[in-house]
């Protein structure tokens, strides 16, 4: 049963090393699987941005203003963010196939008291448990990089990160649908159905997933801020996600309000419809997880970082109005989406590769940095766009885009360690040596200080 292996088609190959560390034998996770993966990343995060065009149907529904109508979003962000820092550490200490599937059945019926709430209090009470559960798609992330075998990490990694992305997308665009077909409950019960079919469907297809750390919770959350101090690669990553998801977060809160102005004057639905752009990127990311796998990962972190940067003067020229500032708002979609996701991808099969025993907590780290990140993006563009335009909150977008161009050259002039640490106790504890790393919370610090003694070698 330590077997990571799982069973999509056939009998599973044996592995010669555990899927969390660093010498992954050679087999090959399957394509249906990884996809699956996606899929339920996707399904998870997409819970909750789909009430988000629902607000004004919903606050008549429940005969409440719009404004507070407008807190079913805010509670579904926070228990998001507060599931991130406190629920997602677990995926390195539990079985995760047992954590994802009891996670996504409570989302399930969290999304059907949702649909069943007759009142607004009710209602954001089953909202922030289906916040707090939805970040199940950031354990998805790196369980599916503990299954993956190294040559195919990236890959996996990649595909599972365009699922989520292109779940926030689509999100919209599926509950304004459904909500035209039936009303807004509808959306809830058909998002619950979802949740349970894929619990059904992982408990039935994944073999449990071991976990990779011993440890109590106190330690597991302690070891998240060691390893934060000790790991100049992590704090780094975690500054450019804040960056990227910064963009991509200035990018839609602002489009809403351009698209919605006198330059377009486009009703909600044709709104909607610019997301599809935002999928078409996200696919086209997913490619570049396979040039992580053949050790291209700084290329792709700084491409990333080039199209980033570009892509705001072309989404400046949307501001004409016109046929050909559609074309420039759809153009600029694409290619900041591209780069947010293929940013997102080079990070996490760094953070992946150097701390392989610990890779839900970095996760923790990472995304906790991203969602600061939109959440400063999102305030700064909310109070800006009335003042300066959308030119203005496009110099804003170029502005953060090049700040995280100057983090990156700091860490191409000075590298940070990026090879593997070893696990804890992974030597005898009668044979201490330098390079022994001690448990959860207590030698992150020396175990990284013994790394940056070697020479230093590239970030993947």
């Amino acid at each position: 049963m330590n077997d990571p292996q799982f069973i999509v088609s056939g009998a599973p190959r044996p592995r010669t090393a555990p899927a969390d560390g660093p010498g992954a034998g050679p087999a090959t996770l399957s394509r249906a699987t990884v996809l699956l993966l996606a899929v339920v990343c996707g399904a998870a995060v997409a819970n909750i941005y789909y009430a988000q065009p629902l607000l004004p149907v919903i606050s008549r529904a429940l005969g409440v203003s719009q404004g507070a109508g407008g807190l079913v979003v805010t509670v579904s962000q926070i228990g998001y963010a507060l599931s991130l820092a406190l629920l997602v550490p677990l995926g390195d200490v539990l079985e995760r196939r047992r954590l994802v599937t009891v996670l996504l059945g409570l989302s399930a019926l969290a999304l059907l008291g949702a649909a069943a709430s007759p009142s607004l209090g009710l209602l954001l009470a089953a909202i922030a448990v289906v916040g707090a559960t939805s970040a199940v798609a950031q354990i998805v992330v790196p369980m599916a990089a503990s299954l993956a075998p190294d040559h195919q990490r990236g890959s996996a990694v990649g595909t599972v990160m365009s699922g989520l992305l292109i779940g926030i997308m689509i999100a919209r665009t599926v509950a304004g649908v459904l909500a035209q077909i039936g009303d807004w409950r509808l959306v809830f019960v058909f998002a619950a159905v979802l949740m349970a079919a894929l619990a059904v469907t992982l408990r039935l297809v994944l073999r449990p997933v071991p976990r990779s750390e011993s440890s109590t919770y106190p330690q597991l959350l302690r070891s998240v801020l060691a390893l934060v101090r000790g790991e100049s690669l992590l704090r780094r990553r975690m500054a450019l996600a804040a960056v990227g998801m910064g963009c991509f977060t200035v990018l839609w809160t602002a489009s809403s309000f351009l698209l919605a102005g006198p330059r377009y004057e486009f009703g909600p639905a044709v709104i909607g419809l610019f997301g599809l752009a935002g999928v078409v990127g996200a696919a086209a990311a997913a490619k570049t997880g396979r040039l992580v796998d053949r050790g291209h990962g700084r290329r792709v972190t700084t491409g990333g970082l080039v199209l980033l940067a570009v892509s705001w003067p072309v989404l400046a020229v949307a501001g004409v109005g016109g046929p050909s500032g559609v074309i420039a708002l759809t153009v600029g979609i694409i290619v900041l989406n591209l780069a947010q996701q293929s940013l997102l991808i080079s990070h996490q099969s760094a953070i992946y590769r150097r701390v392989p025993h610990a890779r839900s907590r970095v996760t923790t780290a990472l995304m906790v940095s991203a969602f600061a990140g939109a959440t400063v993006a999102s305030a700064l563009t909310a109070a800006l766009y009335p003042l300066v335009g959308w030119l203005g909150v496009s110099a804003l977008g170029l502005v953060i885009a090049l700040a995280g161009a100057g983090i990156w050259i700091l860490e191409l002039v000075h590298p940070s360690p990026a090879e593997p640490l070893a696990e804890p106790l992974a030597e005898p504890p009668a044979a201490p040596s330098a390079a022994v790393r001690h448990p959860v919370g207590a030698g992150v610090d020396r175990g990284a200080g013994v790394d940056r003694g070697r020479a230093a070698r590239s970030a993947p």
